[in-house]
């Protein structure tokens, strides 16, 4: 097992993870990413939500089918 203290937790599979509501999430990878932040859109897996936003377009560049100002 593997922890970032940004990131999600890596644990070897096959994993079974007790969700909250007592379903059961499966993974047979042989590596899986379980989510802490609990940001994922597919929780308990990890889409890496995690990260840092890109910033915004450059200055002068707009965007698809916008005009320029």
């Amino acid at each position: 097992m593997s922890v970032d203290r940004a990131g999600p937790v890596l644990v070897e599979g096959p994993v079974e993870i007790v969700l909250d509501d007592g379903t059961i999430a499966r993974s047979d990878r042989f590596m899986v990413a379980v989510c802490t932040c609990r940001r994922s859109r597919t929780y308990p897996w990890c889409d890496t939500s995690h990260r840092p936003r890109e910033g915004a377009a450059p200055r002068g560049s707009s965007a698809p089918g916008e005009k320029e100002s």
